[in-house]
């Protein structure tokens, strides 16, 4: 499930002292295009920053390679593992596994945690018969699986029911190291791109065996859960914990550690934490993701500084942007979250890295960002490419799926 361990000592892309937490300097100003900020607009002072840390957290399915279903192998496939950079642990459902890199402010050393990791974990499933996938959902259905013991995870089964023992989905999640009196302010500035991101990398169109029509299965069956979608506009660290504090008390969550927002502040130290993906189909792609993040989360904490305000969404218009992500992903309309209209998602995708780009070239990311984002609009999505090779054969494509999960 798309929650973390609250008993981990360090999350992933965070340090104890806050990476990234020296002043901000100049970025792209302002808001443009679908949220996207005004191209060519000044930059504020240039002040030096901090490289921010980055981390990714992936969760994968264990798959029977005969069967093609879901397996409930965690525990057997994590104790055969032997030990790498990254961090390998179990996920909520006994069918999951999730690997956590370290630190990283360099994206060659990420990529490297989790080509290890990917690599460690699929030797380790083929010793017991089974297939690593990364891919947002089960392309044949959950087969069998349970839910994780521990009492965290007994109290969200009681607290969810058949909402969450349904729930074998897999996400790519990406923490960004942000000093802790800014994470609130970025989060802000980050809602409006939210969406785009969601539709840059869905990775799940099949339901049962059969296209669900939708290019992220996962963000619908995530959108079950409450309060899941844009997080809150706050207007500061005080409103932030106010709301979490509601959906504690109102029952919806069953602590501080689970909400259901796609971008998040981490409740165990300086990071914001983006939940907007489905399972990365590749390395790469993973690794596009946390550079993408990266930066926009540099610009937006430049905006803050600079004093320029958050844009304005309008609660009916972000529900729509979340749903026609996952509907179309990047091939087919978007919603520009200051309009309120439809505007083509490839073009919020290129209006957004228009706005990232003086980040990505302060990180030297700018040559692979890049090519990556326009890798992936040439080549689509993860979900387009799965409808290429043909979802009417199930089995094939849960075949082709963990070849492309082990390659590097």
């Amino acid at each position: 499930m798309d929650e973390p361990d609250p008993d981990a000592a360090v999350p992933p892309g965070a340090d104890s002292t806050g990476a990234g937490a020296g002043p901000a300097g100049a970025g792209p100003a302002g808001a443009g295009p679908a949220g996207a900020g005004p191209v060519g607009a000044e930059p504020v002072g240039a002040e030096p920053v901090g490289v921010e840390s980055v981390g990714v957290e992936e969760e994968f399915l264990l798959v029977d390679s005969r069967t093609r279903r879901t397996v409930p192998d965690a525990a057997v496939v994590l104790t055969d593992c032997p030990p790498v950079r990254a961090e390998l642990k179990p996920e909520l459902l006994t069918s999951q596994v999730e690997l956590a890199t370290g630190v990283c402010t360099d994206l060659d050393e990420l990529r490297a945690q989790l080509v290890e990791g990917r690599r460690a974990l699929a030797e380790a499933a083929a010793r017991h018969g089974d297939l690593l996938v990364s891919v947002g959902v089960p392309p044949l259905g959950g087969g069998t699986a349970a839910v994780a013991e521990g009492d965290r995870y007994t109290r969200i089964r009681q607290r969810y029911a058949a909402v969450v023992t349904d729930y074998q989905a897999c996400g790519c999640h990406v923490h960004v190291g942000v000093p802790d009196d800014e994470i609130v302010p970025v989060l802000g500035r980050v809602r409006a791109a939210l969406p785009t991101l969601v539709a840059a990398l869905v990775n799940s169109p099949c339901r049962e065996g059969a296209d669900s029509g939708y290019a992220s299965w996962r963000v619908v069956l995530q959108s079950r859960f409450p309060g899941f979608g844009l997080p809150p506009d706050c207007a500061s660290r005080v409103e932030y914990d106010r709301a979490l504090r509601r959906l504690v008390d109102t029952g919806a969550v069953v602590d501080r550690h689970m909400s259901f927002w796609l971008a998040r502040r981490s409740e165990h130290l300086p990071t914001v934490e983006f939940r907007v993906a489905d399972a990365a189909g590749s390395v790469d792609e993973a690794v596009l993701l946390a550079g993408l993040i990266r930066a926009l989360v540099r610009t937006a904490r430049r905006e803050a500084r600079a004093g320029r305000p958050v844009p304005a969404v309008a609660p009916e218009v972000a529900a729509a942007a979340v749903w026609s992500a996952a509907r179309y992903g990047l091939d087919g309309p978007g919603v520009d979250p200051a309009s309120g209209r439809q505007v083509p998602a490839a073009q919020q995708l290129r209006a957004l890295l228009r706005r990232v780009r003086p980040a990505l070239a302060e990180l030297g990311d700018e040559r692979r960002v890049c090519d990556g984002v326009e890798a992936l609009l040439a080549g689509g999505t993860g979900a387009a490419r799965q409808r290429r090779f043909g979802l009417a054969d199930p089995a094939a494509l849960v075949d082709w799926l963990a070849a492309r999960t082990r390659a590097t």
